[in-house]
């Protein structure tokens, strides 16, 4: 099977690989579509994710939407040219986590796309039978791959916490920001303000329902929103970005005992918090995992408001191409929003 390896920083090699027939209660399946993620990049351009190094060769990917290719023994309800939506996390239901139902901190994890467990950007998946979801309707496979993304951006309003009429400030309108934008009006905030350097994804932000898309290269955007709320502050405020100084500015946006929620994956294992704006206001700091069982909620908000998310998925590659797909996702070019590797060899919309 055709398979992408990650083999340095910003370095693909295309190989040939076997795999194995699906073992019993698995599936074999082709990954049609798979989305780059924020996470992806950081692997590709630092050669790790936080304090957790690459180990080379690796497969990255861990978006994906596919179809049935074989079943293993055991298995009932799937047949060959069946579609899915695929989890990338495999758990295992034992440990204190599991039991708790924290899954998404299960301690023997298993995420697809990190060191020792090869992700999606491959052409066939073995994977557990509960790992696949059917995807309802006439849900595309690339507009299929959002689920994951936005099952983490549904994870983080447990979180937030969001009460009908509250205001919230986004920072970072990358994909993981435009979702979080999208399940922030789905709980009913009221004014939402999203802080973002890139023009087209300010643009994207207004779309998904931002009020208010501030350039922080431009205006100080914590000091903006202060102002804009009369000096009150947001009632949440979510960093999607992890960038530099974002979280900081998060905390300098929220209210006296509001609520900040770290979304994004900093760069950096060690991160300077501004701890005295956090503790005169009494902040309330929430961390985000990933996502836990929010899979099947994603996929329903996307089949019923697919024309919404629809133009996020703006741009598509075959996995041939692979390196000139995350060089694009990597330096924002083109007015790419999600950009989707894909089996088919299709060009895409872009």
């Amino acid at each position: 099977m055709l398979t992408a390896e990650l083999i340095a920083p910003r370095e693909f090699r295309l190989a040939q690989l076997d795999i194995q027939d699906p073992g019993p209660g698995q599936i074999q399946v082709r990954a049609d579509a798979v989305g780059i993620c924020g996470s992806d990049l950081h692997s590709y351009s630092e050669g790790g994710v936080g304090d957790t190094p690459c180990q080379f060769p690796m497969v990255l990917g861990h978006e994906p939407a596919g179809t049935v290719v074989k079943t293993g023994s055991g298995v009932t309800g799937w047949s060959p040219g069946d579609r899915a939506a695929l989890e990338p996390a495999i758990y295992c239901y034992h440990c204190e986590s599991c039991h708790t139902g924290h899954h998404n901190v299960c301690s023997n994890i298993r995420f697809l796309s990190t060191p020792g467990d090869p992700g999606f950007f491959r052409e066939f998946v073995n994977l557990p039978v509960s790992n696949l979801l059917p995807i309802p309707g006439n849900l595309s496979l690339e507009l299929t791959t959002l689920f994951e993304p936005l099952a983490v951006a549904l994870h983080s309003m447990k979180f937030a916490a969001i009460q009908p009429g509250e205001t919230v400030a986004v920072f970072g309108a990358g994909p993981i920001g435009l979702l979080t934008v999208a399940a922030l009006k789905v709980a009913g905030a009221g004014r939402i303000w999203a802080v973002e350097p890139v023009a087209h994804r300010r643009e994207m932000a207004r779309h998904m329902g931002a009020d208010a898309a501030l350039d922080p290269c431009e205006i100080d955007a914590a000091r903006q929103i202060q102002a804009d709320t009369a000096g009150r502050g947001v009632d949440c405020a979510i960093d999607c970005a992890a960038k530099q100084h974002t979280t900081n500015q998060a905390i300098r946006a929220a209210r006296h005992g509001g609520r900040v929620v770290i979304t994004g994956i900093h760069s950096d294992a060690i991160v300077p918090f501004e701890v005295s704006p956090m503790r005169r206001k009494e902040l309330a700091i929430f961390n985000v995992r990933r996502s836990n069982h929010e899979s099947e909620a994603a996929l329903e908000m996307l089949a019923e408001r697919s024309s919404w998310f629809a133009p996020l998925v703006t741009h598509t590659r075959p996995l041939e191409r692979i390196a000139e797909a995350f060089q694009i996702a990597e330096s924002y070019s083109d007015g790419v929003g999600k950009m989707v590797v894909t089996q088919r060899g299709a060009a895409g919309s872009r």
